[in-house]
């Protein structure tokens, strides 16, 4: 995402929220990805008043902007001992930078579009999620941008980009199950955005990552749509179980110094 869709990140980060409004949980350290400068460090704040922030910054985030938000939403994120690394990192080792069974909560939003593989993502956010710990994501599903289908095929002008992955909602249901999350939650909408002059879309378009950059592409192409579809997908997984060892063929393997500890096993 870049500066002009900031608005959008800001407004699905408060409906991620709403919907954590049923959830009760314990949270002392929150893994934020990506952590951009907006108005969710001080709900964030407010629905966990004593967590510390480790934050995942956006490529073209400021630190200094990031530092400023999270002072003022909660002083707790700056000398708390919240670790920050970038989306560089992850991409190139598709690794967190933060130990195993660290953090309580992680808050991903409008990320896993831009993922080249979700199931890597999920592991990370496995191998770091604590007992019991909670993932909360959202992403652009498929049907983003189907308004400009059309225009690329007839004029050849617009250079849309696939997102690079296009998974539904069910995609992302069955690889947390795979990844051996418990009781996964998932649901969809479709915002539309309307314009009122083709450069206001096309600038969207490019933030969004569906089309390359062409400043003169409102010029070449004379019928542009005057609105844009959303598919917002959301989703939370818990993280039980993880003393337990991977099943295979269907068949949960345990160790015998396991037999006698107790597991969680209430539902949310």
């Amino acid at each position: 995402m870049t500066q002009p869709i900031r608005w959008l990140q800001d407004e699905i980060a408060d409906r991620m929220l709403q919907k954590l409004d049923i959830v009760k949980l314990d949270v002392r350290d929150i893994l934020v990805i990506p952590d951009f400068p907006g108005n969710h460090h001080a709900a964030l704040a407010k629905r966990f008043p004593r967590a510390h922030i480790h934050s995942v910054l956006e490529d073209n985030s400021s630190k200094l902007q990031l530092w400023i938000a999270k002072t003022r939403a909660n002083w707790r994120s700056i000398f708390g001992g919240g670790k920050t690394s970038s989306l560089t990192h992850l991409r190139s080792t598709n690794k967190f930078d933060i130990p195993d069974n660290s953090v309580d909560l992680i808050f991903s939003n409008l990320l896993l579009q831009d993922l080249t593989d979700p199931k890597l993502f999920l592991r990370e956010c496995w191998r770091v999620l604590q007992e019991g710990g909670l993932v909360v994501f959202s992403y652009l599903g498929p049907d983003t941008g189907k308004e400009l289908r059309a225009i690329q095929s007839e004029s050849g002008i617009l250079q849309l980009k696939n997102l690079l992955s296009p998974w539904d909602m069910h995609d992302l249901g069955d690889a947390l199950m795979a990844e051996q999350f418990a009781d996964p939650v998932m649901d969809m909408e479709y915002l539309t955005l309307d314009y009122e002059r083709p450069r206001l879309l096309l600038n969207d378009v490019e933030a969004l990552k569906l089309a390359n950059k062409n400043p003169h592409l409102d010029a070449e192409i004379g019928d542009l749509p005057k609105k844009l579809t959303l598919e917002i997908v959301y989703g939370h997984a818990w993280a039980l179980g993880k003393h337990l060892a991977k099943s295979q063929d269907n068949v949960a393997y345990i160790d015998v110094n396991q037999i006698g500890r107790k597991t969680r096993t209430d539902s949310h």
